[in-house]
């Protein structure tokens, strides 16, 4: 608000004052006026009211004089406010420079520190690079190698898948299996047991011909294992799909075990010649499990007729039960000339005690010998030594002279 060409404030309290005096002057004045028209009062209200109006005067003069003051008063903070002003642009300048020189400063180092690190990171990029280059070409060389091993395990399969073909060939006839059972059996039976304990294909006196007769002592006596297959019978009890057919199936595994049974103790247990029992060689662990799982009528009814039905395994282990029963039977084969052979080693002793002792006479008639030498040879030195300084007087005569010892004496 501007007044007489000064600018005044309407939020400054003190011109709210003296504006808020004025107007309840001003209002006072118009009541009072009002009031006189109103009534009509006389003269010496008017006179009344005149000298207010000279106090009215007085007031407004003293107001005048009073916002002149205040104009003075406003016009020194005004300029105290300017001189702040340029007091705080000026410490903000100096402060924005120092601000700005210390952000150049951060600014700077943040930079160094940044091309720092990234010089770092890019040290680290290429040693991570160059290591995993050396780990990419080192997987790479063991992938070619495993690569080239599977190949070569691929070969082997090939020829597993060749070899398998070629057993279900020779499995698929009867001939051709039964000497796949012999070959097992004489496997496992010349890793078990000593080459003079067992005979192929030996001729037993009745004219049949054993698969394998193991040469053992009396009792129990050279016993036969003979290899049997019963493989149609078993493949057709695992291609059973229904009750009926299994049942069928193990009715012919029965079946052609009984007969195996029964051919084996007829022609292979003769008496006074082998032992009264014999081994059936099934060349098939799943046939023998299968067989003593679901047939154990058939596996006692050859314990009855003396023939044991052995798989590869347990026919490993009778075969070790029979290497120690030969090896205990050699040893007591061996006992008589070992006795002989110690009574010999005695003698021996006893003669070479009788030398020693012929030697250690001889070695001190030796001994007495070499002590009468040096005996003789010591006078001999002391008559020496006289003769050498003329001492005649003190050399004895003949008789005083000891003959040296004869070898008989």
């Amino acid at each position: 608000m501007m007044i007489n060409g000064e600018v005044y404030d309407l939020t400054d309290p003190l011109v709210l004052g003296v504006l808020l005096g004025a107007a309840v002057i001003l209002l006072l004045l118009i009541l009072l006026i009002v009031a006189i028209k109103r009534t009509g009062r006389s003269a010496s209200v008017t006179e009344q009211l005149a000298a207010n109006m000279g106090r009215l005067n007085a007031d407004l003069q003293t107001l005048g004089a009073g916002q002149q003051q205040l104009a003075g008063n406003l016009q020194s903070v005004s300029d105290t406010q300017a001189n702040a002003q340029v007091r705080l642009i000026q410490t903000m300048e100096t402060r924005l420079a120092d601000v700005q020189t210390g952000m150049n400063d951060t600014l700077h180092a943040n930079a160094m520190k940044s091309a720092h690190a990234l010089a770092e990171m890019q040290e680290r990029m290429k040693e991570s690079l160059h290591g995993n280059s050396v780990k990419t070409t080192t997987s790479l060389t063991q992938l070619q190698e495993r690569l080239a091993t599977i190949d070569k395990a691929q070969t082997n399969i090939e020829k597993l898948s060749g070899d398998v073909l070629s057993l279900q060939d020779i499995l698929s006839n009867k001939q051709t299996r039964g000497a796949f059972g012999e070959i097992q059996l004489n496997d496992i039976v010349t890793k078990a047991l000593p080459s003079d304990a067992y005979s192929f294909q030996a001729t037993l006196s009745n004219g049949k011909r054993a698969d394998c007769l193991i040469h053992l002592p009396n009792p129990p006596g050279p016993i036969v294992i003979d290899a049997k297959f019963p493989l149609e019978a078993y493949e057709a009890l695992v291609r059973a799909e229904t009750k009926e057919d299994a049942a069928r199936a193990l009715s012919g595994l029965r079946n052609a075990v009984k007969v195996h049974i029964k051919d084996i103790s007829t022609k292979y247990l003769i008496d006074g010649e082998t032992a009264d029992g014999a081994l059936m060689f099934l060349p098939s662990e799943a046939v023998y499990a299968e067989l003593h799982a679901r047939l154990p009528e058939v596996v006692r009814e050859g314990f009855a007729a003396r023939v044991w039905i052995v798989s590869p395994t347990t026919c490993m282990a009778t075969l070790n039960t029979m290497r120690a029963i030969l090896k205990d039977a050699r040893m007591r084969e061996q006992a008589g000339e070992i006795r002989k052979t110690l009574s010999m080693v005695h003698r021996d002793v006893e003669l070479v005690v009788e030398r020693v002792g012929k030697l250690q006479t001889h070695f001190k008639q030796a001994q007495t010998d070499i002590d009468g030498i040096g005996t003789a040879a010591e006078r001999a030195g002391k008559r020496a030594a006289k003769l050498d300084n003329f001492d005649f007087e003190e050399v004895g005569g003949a008789e005083n002279v000891v003959p040296l010892p004869t070898k008989g004496a």
